[in-house]
Formats: structure tokens, sequence, C-alpha cells
């Protein structure tokens, strides 16, 4: 057995859980905010079998999609001469950043 973690854009969450559920995967969600952006992120657990795996990983690529977006950053009082002045900068977001374990003991209760 496996345990894979998807961690995903919120925009993409929703949609890859329902493609996710109507395949016949059970889904664990959790909320998470990513360190870099410090964005809104949803942790995905799936306890699949081995040969699941491939499927699984088509799912996500499938419905995690990597688009542009412009966040604002602030430049230092000292390159501004002492206040601090927006600075739009294009960054990707979005996607998929997967993580694949096996799985010594699953138990559904």
């Amino acid at each position: 057995m496996k345990l894979t973690y998807a961690i995903v854009h919120d925009e993409d969450s929703q949609r890859l859980t329902s493609e996710l559920n109507k395949a016949g995967f059970r889904v664990t969600k959790m909320n998470s905010t990513g360190g870099f952006l410090r964005a809104g992120n949803t942790t995905l657990m799936i306890v699949i079998e081995d040969e699941e795996l491939r499927e699984v990983l088509d799912i996500i690529r499938t419905y995690s999609s990597s688009r542009k977006a412009a966040i604002s950053t602030n430049m230092s009082p000292t390159t501004m001469g002492g206040s601090y002045m927006p600075y739009p900068v294009e960054v990707t977001v979005g996607g998929a950043t997967v993580f694949v374990t096996n799985v010594e003991y699953f138990e559904r209760m």
C-alpha cells in the first residue's frame, strides 16, 4: 500500500477531490499554507494499493493546473528613499507537489 500526499492550490482542491472520489478513491483533506507565498493550499491524503498509483497521479496531473499570478512585494526603504512601495512580480502558482510513502499498516475503522 501507498500513502500519497498531494499538496495543491486551493482553487484546484474541490474539483480534484471530486474527480478522485468519482474514480473510487477516498481522500482526507487538510488545509495548509505554503511557506513561499503564504497562500492557501490543500493537502490531500490518499491511501491506495500499489497498482493504483499511476491512476491517482494521472488524475492529480489532470486537475492540478499551474498558472501565472501577480503578487505584490515591498521594496526596502533604503532603495526607495525611506518608504515602502508595492512592486508587482509575476510568479507561477498551482500545480501539485506529491509525496508517496509506503504504508506498513492501514486499518479503516
